[in-house]
């Protein structure tokens, strides 16, 4: 397999579904999305799946639009969110943005829309109408689960408007979890590492970034960096329930690993998050490409 980003080999990782390419840095998963599809064992709590994130989330967004608003054109409007999920974001960004969100799961999507909220089912870009074009689009925790991501990036600058914005917001291969888990997976405990993928859950995660090759993949598809940062990957509020709602952990493990993550929130702040947050710019033909710190 060629590398997403720079098109080198990948070589095996550290499990038979796992790639990784020593020359940028980019990871990679063979892992089945099975959204809308039948799941053996237990379903998601959406429920409990919303008190787990909702805190984390809505902190995150308004520092985002805060960014967004920021760079945007005077006169963008107009924004889409891809994978709105839960509605959250749409809910954020609505007091400054005409707002769109595309949700492919029937379930989440049916909740966000019986809260008024306008979301439409289906897949980007083909919920889209032909003409249909924006001043922003966002993904929050949605382009690493994309499997053809190259198409994606093209579909982005082909729907929006001149100077518009894409909004990445996206797990960190180089955060701190991360990388701890790495280092376990390595000495032969699979369990965060196949967690922080998301393996076994109906939309794994099929790519994993850091802000130097992300960039380097944007680029190739018409877009220059603006804005490049972090946000926290951790809070207090709904810890316990975002840990047990993500893979299969249960019993004395479930209060083993909360207990432990719950101590490292205070020193966490040291070290890389693991969730990156860029912005870039769509670009005009020719235009030189600036390089983001």
């Amino acid at each position: 397999m060629q590398c997403v980003v720079c098109s080198a080999p990948q070589s095996r990782g550290l499990t038979d579904w796992h790639t990784s390419c020593t020359a940028c840095g980019y990871e990679g998963a063979a892992l089945a999305v099975k959204i809308n599809a039948k799941r053996d064992g237990a379903a998601v709590d959406e429920l409990e799946r919303e008190v787990g994130l909702k805190s984390l989330r809505q902190e995150n967004f308004r520092d985002i639009l805060h960014v967004v608003r920021k760079h945007a054109q005077p006169q963008a409007r107009r924004l889409l969110d891809v994978g709105c999920a839960h509605g959250w974001f749409l809910e954020t960004a609505k007091e400054y943005f005409d707002v769109m969100g595309i949700e492919p799961d029937a379930v989440v999507g049916n909740r966000t829309a019986s809260r008024g909220l306008p979301v439409r089912p289906g897949y980007f870009p083909d919920a889209l109408a032909p003409d249909e074009s924006f001043d922003v689009i966002v993904f929050n925790d949605v382009i690493e689960h994309i499997p053809d991501i190259a198409a994606a990036l093209d579909a982005c600058r082909a729907r929006l408007s001149e100077n518009g914005l894409l909004v990445l917001n996206l797990p960190n291969s180089r955060g701190f979890f991360y990388r701890l888990s790495t280092i376990f997976a390595r000495l032969g405990w699979h369990n965060p590492f196949n967690r922080l993928w998301q393996k076994d859950l109906p939309s794994p995660h099929v790519h994993y970034f850091n802000p130097r090759n992300l960039q380097l993949l944007v680029a190739r598809h018409g877009f220059a960096g603006v804005y490049s940062g972090q946000l926290p990957s951790l809070r207090a509020k709904g810890l316990f329930e975002r840990i047990r709602c993500t893979g299969d952990i249960s019993g004395l493990s479930l209060y083993l690993q909360y207990l432990a993550v719950l101590c490292s929130i205070p020193v966490l702040s040291a070290f890389p998050s693991d969730i990156m947050f860029c912005v870039f710019r769509k670009t005009n033909p020719g235009e030189a490409l600036p390089v983001m710190k």
